[in-house]
């Protein structure tokens, strides 16, 4: 699944350890890698507005953005390694799991079957992404540097409510509308007899993918709504008290 903890499809939660936060050097580099992700996404945003205000279209979106978006969304694999050595305390796995999902649909799906982007469902991932991105960043910068905008926390906690499912469609929209190509070119698929006697069908790949989407997305949408009241919910009580 693609989207990250309060705002669709990738966490990784706060930057702090158990004990103080990271340390000097850990913080300047979180701070910087932010501030580049957040600039990187609002250039793409940027980039999806001029092309629909001169265009009037979606044909031709995708390639006038994939290459920042292929550096960008494959960048996030960093979050994975900050996990790993400690800097942000989230599962590896877990981020792994859902930076890797994204880069997939990125470069195993989107960019490797022509024939699917001109699909309305890539202006939907493309626009939840996007916001998604900017928002998460953001909050991550401002959380680093001790000031952190009331509007910012929500954003993060609150647009996940219509972005989640708007992205999620598209990503789905999006594989649905490769399967022909993939199931007419064998994209993928590694065949038997071979050396290595093994076989794979990236078509039932992707249908498997697609059906994964069933039992995770309530759980992590559930979640999130969880989540919102506790951060949210929580800071709107105080502030009557």
């Amino acid at each position: 699944m693609s989207h990250r903890e309060a705002n669709g499809p990738l966490v990784p939660g706060s930057v702090r350890k158990a004990r103080g936060g990271p340390g000097s050097v850990a913080r300047l580099w979180l701070v910087t890698y932010n501030i580049v992700m957040t600039a990187g996404w609002l250039v793409l945003a940027i980039c999806m507005i001029r092309f629909g205000l001169n265009k009037g279209s979606n044909k031709g979106l995708y390639r006038s953005v994939e290459k920042i978006l292929k550096i960008f969304q494959t960048g996030a694999l960093l979050e994975v390694l900050h996990c790993a050595v400690g800097i942000v305390p989230s599962s590896v796995l877990l981020t792994a799991f859902q930076v890797s999902s994204r880069v997939f649909l990125v470069w195993a799906v989107a960019s490797s079957v022509p024939d699917i982007q001109n699909e309305y469902s890539v202006l939907l991932f493309l626009t939840a992404w996007t916001i998604t991105e900017i928002v998460r960043y953001s909050f991550y910068t401002f959380s680093l540097l001790n000031f952190l905008p009331y509007f910012i926390k929500w954003a993060r906690y609150s647009f996940f409510i219509l972005l989640y499912p708007l992205g999620v469609s598209g990503e789905l929209f999006l594989i649905y509308a490769a399967l022909p190509y993939v199931h007419k070119t064998g994209l993928y698929s590694i065949s038997l007899p071979n050396a290595y006697n093994f076989s794979f069908d990236y078509y039932i790949f992707l249908i498997i993918v697609m059906l994964s989407y069933i039992p995770i997305f309530p759980q992590l949408y559930l979640h999130m709504l969880g989540q919102r009241r506790k951060v949210i919910g929580g800071a709107a009580k105080t502030k009557g008290e």
